[in-house]
């Protein structure tokens, strides 16, 4: 039996008992009253009282004192009942317990075995990135896996509240903007799309905030990973972004990304941070444009 059958057999039983309890209070109530009538009765029959008027009495506390009888009987059949119940009840309990720790073992074996995968799948990606990096950190026109300025890594539980708006930001300026949003369809491995999506993206947004660094996030978690792999080779990559964090809770989740400077959204609103990002790209492709005179030069 499953869990589930088990806690409804617990819960049928204890319906049960209380209905039954619910009746034997009836019964010792109406016990009670009869017993409270055949007192006070016998109270009023005295000696003056007519033989006749006493035996009519006497015949009416003889109906109450057998109907007293019937209904202890009665009591005593569900007390009975009762008591069987609740040793069932306990018996059920005890299944219904081991039936959850199995249950949870079991549980906790699979989520073990996931944690293996994902573990797993993090190393794969790092390996594939590594392989598909190119060693250059400026971007120009011999860079053609580079399709997207910036990949968006973050929790979807902050989508809504902030990173939607900043991506919409960020797409007004012209930005080439990889979003799992407009990227991952319906039937779309989700892995081989954040593994391309990684890989052709020059730079990464990664929005820290309490819902990104939970421990059960190994989607968030491979991200980041595979963000470091890209930096290990092409250079400053990964852009922070803290969204309701504080420094030690960015210090205790990662000490490397705590100690880069990152913009906050407790200072700063989604359209500034697109124009900051802006900014380093206009930066950046003024040094581009500056090696390419400066080759041009030496060719010439």
């Amino acid at each position: 039996m499953s869990v589930t059958q088990y806690q409804r057999n617990v819960n049928s039983l204890d319906q049960e008992i209380a209905g039954l309890e619910k009746k034997k209070s009836e019964k010792d109530i109406v016990i009670a009253t009869l017993q409270g009538k055949i007192t006070a009765l016998n109270k009023r029959m005295t000696g003056s009282m007519s033989p006749a008027l006493c035996k009519n009495k006497l015949r009416q506390v003889s109906i109450w004192e057998e109907d007293v009888a019937r209904k202890s009987k009665e009591s005593a059949d569900l007390s009975t009942k009762i008591a069987d119940r609740r040793k069932k009840r306990a018996a059920a309990y005890i299944k219904l317990q081991k039936a959850q720790q199995d249950e949870q073992k079991k549980s906790e074996k699979q989520t073990m075995t996931t944690m293996k995968k994902y573990e797993e799948r993090i190393d794969q990606l790092q390996k594939q990135l590594v392989e598909q990096m190119i060693p250059n950190p400026v971007r120009n026109a011999n860079q053609k896996d580079e399709e997207y300025d910036v990949f968006v890594s973050h929790a979807w539980e902050d989508k809504k509240e902030f990173v939607d708006e900043l991506v919409s930001e960020m797409r007004k300026l012209g930005l080439k903007v990889w979003y799992d949003t407009d990227k991952l369809k319906w039937g779309d491995s989700m892995r081989e799309k954040i593994d391309k999506g990684l890989s052709k993206s020059r730079y990464g947004i990664v929005v820290l905030s309490p819902e990104y660094i939970r421990e059960d996030k190994y989607w968030t978690k491979a991200e980041l990973n595979g963000l470091f792999q890209k930096e290990t080779i092409n250079g400053k990559t990964i852009l922070p972004i803290w969204h309701n964090l504080t420094k030690q809770q960015v210090t205790e989740y990662s000490p490397l990304i705590a100690d880069r400077k990152a913009l906050t959204t407790a200072l700063m609103t989604p359209a500034e941070m697109a124009a900051e990002l802006n900014a380093l790209f206009s930066h950046v492709e003024e040094e581009v444009d500056g090696q390419t005179e400066n080759a041009d030069a030496e060719q010439g």
